[in-house]
């Protein structure tokens, strides 16, 4: 899949472009993505599934998520503000850990202050 990251500045435009990736990818309806959205539940992905949007946001955005990165995340929203930071468009998300941050900081230089 690909999809366009042109014209992506901020976090809403980030959501919108991560629903259309789950719904375009997965098939799942866009009425159950919402910002509240329990990842696992809510939209039926997998663990693998939720790997693979993973890795297809970090190419398509020039970012790392370390490992375990799927610990710290439970809503759609939670995923998109965490891209967010570590693309530079956001704040650092209240719900990380102090840990977690430092490791994303360390493989992510425009992480947002």
């Amino acid at each position: 899949m690909s999809l366009s990251t042109d014209g992506i500045t901020n976090w809403m435009h980030l959501f919108r472009w991560i629903v259309k990736l789950i719904r375009d990818e997965y098939g799942v309806d866009e009425k159950i993505l919402t910002r509240t959205a329990v990842l696992e539940q809510d939209c039926g992905l997998t663990i693998e599934q939720l790997e693979q949007v993973l890795e297809h946001i970090a190419e398509s955005f020039s970012i790392t998520f370390p490992d375990g990165t799927l610990d710290q995340l439970v809503k759609l929203e939670e995923l998109c503000l965490l891209t967010s930071w570590l693309k530079g468009f956001y704040k650092r998300p209240e719900f990380i850990s102090d840990e977690f941050e430092a490791r994303c900081r360390a493989i992510n230089p425009t992480a947002a202050a």
